[in-house]
């Protein structure tokens, strides 16, 4: 049996030795101190804006430090070129956006990054990740989008639905509002929300390999339903403008996130439907807008510009009347919606469809601009990409649901545009384990011209059975009673 005071001795020499180990300067094949720590990633990277001939690859590093990009058509990258480096600045919140040009297009690449000269870290024990050019403007070729909004970090860290967008294999994601939900004035916190949501597991393969565009609602813009009246609007859009690697943002004497972004025979309209935006709880006159002026003046011209064959709005507010008139959404402003809906009409603007978000709930809606002289009008609804999901849309009621209302949780938006033979665009709705949760809803670009009155056909017999019986005075999900 040991004494006691040989086991304080021994003690004791242990912890001098430790001590004399922490204190000894090192030599050799030691390891030295680094002044600067670990000069590293810490998001990203996330693939941006793509076109036939160039690509945006966003990142956020720990210190001010130089990245670049080594790319190309090679997986194993033994034979590869190298982008000029950019340093990190801490007054850019150590984010870069590293542009590569003089591609070629509908071309995969592959890439990965290096950090003040050496491979990431972290990110060097992965293979190189990869982007995909898009095929040149006009050119008739399918390709697939996902979208989807409301991806409450607050409310679900795991957000399990990424995994589905990364089976899905989609070319473009679209994130298409309530990014975040940053609810807050300080641009501090907007930018420690971006990166909780960055940092998400599952969502690291689709960052790195898919092209991501941006548009913001509510709740990545200020508080929740903020408007024009939101006085800190100038340092939020300084924050969007650091984190997506859009084409453009806004005009140059026109402040906002919204731009125009062509894919092969496809032109996307991204709108910005907060900054100039009254509120919404205004009378709606023809006066009142969500747009503001001069960005629905850019649209419209966008729009009768374009020789897309489709050509879709992207809005982070629903299109439907649902909400009512002091909803937060286009139903709080119908002259507008309803006057850009003639401007389409009377130009013989074909292919218009749209995509938009906030509800927290997946669905179909229609606009039968088809009984004004034009078309009927789609709204393809996804959200929340991950959050809860409430009963509050069982009080509104949008112009027609052409499917019924999925309200069972997370969910994510595919819409797969289709050059082969006849132009037609389809879209489903899949949730967290990867299921379609409709049949696929389809739509030709030869129902969407003046005169062509498409929806009746393309209503589901669920929905129809619920909507007669909703008109019969029975609820909207009640059972009607036996005779």
């Amino acid at each position: 049996m040991k004494s006691a005071s040989r086991t304080s001795t021994g003690r004791l020499l242990v912890v001098l030795f430790i001590g004399l180990l922490y204190l000894a300067p090192s030599h050799g094949s030691a390891a030295k101190r680094s002044e600067t720590g670990y000069q590293r990633v810490m998001q990203g990277p996330m693939v941006g804006a793509v076109s036939a001939e160039d690509a945006r690859i966003w990142v956020r590093l720990t210190d001010e430090v130089p990245v670049t990009v080594e790319y190309g058509t090679d997986f194993e990258l033994k034979s590869f070129s190298v982008t000029d480096p950019i340093v990190a600045r801490k007054a850019n919140d150590y984010v870069v956006v590293v542009f590569i040009e003089n591609l070629q297009p509908a071309t995969e690449y592959f890439y990965r990054l290096k950090v003040a000269g050496s491979p990431d870290r972290y990110l060097k024990k992965y293979p190189p990740f990869r982007f995909h050019t898009a095929p040149p403007i006009g050119e008739s070729a399918s390709f697939r989008i996902a979208f989807g909004s409301c991806p409450r970090f607050q409310d679900d860290r795991v957000q399990p639905i990424w995994p589905v967008v990364s089976q899905i294999e989609p070319d473009l994601f679209f994130w298409i509002g309530d990014n975040i939900y940053g609810d807050a004035k300080d641009p501090d916190i907007l930018r420690e929300c971006y990166r909780r949501q960055r940092d998400v597991h599952g969502l690291q393969p689709v960052l790195h390999n898919v092209s991501h565009l941006a548009v913001w609602d509510d709740h990545d813009y200020g508080m929740n339903n903020h408007d024009r009246t939101n006085p800190a609007k100038e340092a939020a859009l300084e924050v969007f403008k650091q984190y997506w690697a859009n084409p453009s943002y806004g005009l140059a004497d026109v402040p906002g996130v919204f731009y125009r972004y062509s894919y092969g025979k496809v032109d996307f309209f991204f709108i910005d439907d907060r900054y100039y935006r009254d509120p919404d709880e205004d009378p709606d006159t023809p006066e009142k807008t969500l747009l503001g002026e001069k960005q629905l003046s850019w649209l419209k011209s966008e729009l009768k510009n374009s020789a897309a064959v489709f050509k879709v709005i992207v809005s982070g507010s629903g299109f439907s009347s649902s909400e009512g008139p002091a909803g937060d959404s286009w139903a709080a402003f119908l002259h507008e919606r309803n006057h850009l809906l003639d401007f389409i009409r009377d130009n013989q603007v074909s292919g218009v469809v749209v995509l938009s978000g906030d509800s927290h709930i997946g669905e179909i809606n229609m606009i039968p601009w088809s009984e004004h002289g034009g078309y009927d009008v789609y709204d393809l609804v996804s959200s929340p990409l991950a959050q809860q999901t409430p009963d509050s849309w069982l009080e509104g009621r949008p112009e027609q649901r052409i499917r019924p209302v999925y309200f069972q949780g997370s969910n994510v938006g595919v819409v797969d545009f289709i050059f082969d033979g006849e132009p037609r665009l389809t879209y489903r709705l899949f949730d967290i384990h990867g299921r379609s949760v409709w049949e696929t809803f389809e739509v030709h670009a030869d129902e969407m011209v003046n005169g062509v009155r498409s929806w009746p056909a393309k209503v589901n017999e669920e929905e129809r059975q619920r909507q007669e019986n909703y008109e019969k005075g029975h609820g909207y999900y009640e059972t009607p009673p036996t005779d």
